[in-house]
């Protein structure tokens, strides 16, 4: 279920500044999508765990709350991640 480094890196090279920015809210955004739709690819194949539910509902707030502040600190940059990423608004 972890991400591989390969997909790391293609996440931090498309959103980061730097090859190692790892830390850009966009970038988390991002990492934070892959796994989510890995979660839900999961739980359509075992939809008694209850575990990885809860895990999905929580990264999907924390998505949200990063969305929430990029929208705020750069309108611009949140309508192009958006789009990116293929997330509705």
């Amino acid at each position: 279920m972890a991400l591989s480094k390969e997909e790391k890196n293609l996440a931090v090279q498309k959103f980061g500044k730097g090859e190692k920015d790892t830390g850009n809210t966009s970038v988390q955004v991002a990492l934070l999508t892959k796994r989510i739709e890995d979660l839900t690819e999961h739980l359509k194949k075992n939809h008694k765990d209850a575990r990885a539910s809860r895990a999905l509902l929580e990264l999907v707030g924390k998505r949200k709350r990063l969305l929430k502040y990029i929208a705020k600190k750069d309108p611009e940059g949140y309508a192009s991640l958006i789009l990116a990423l293929g997330l509705r608004k």
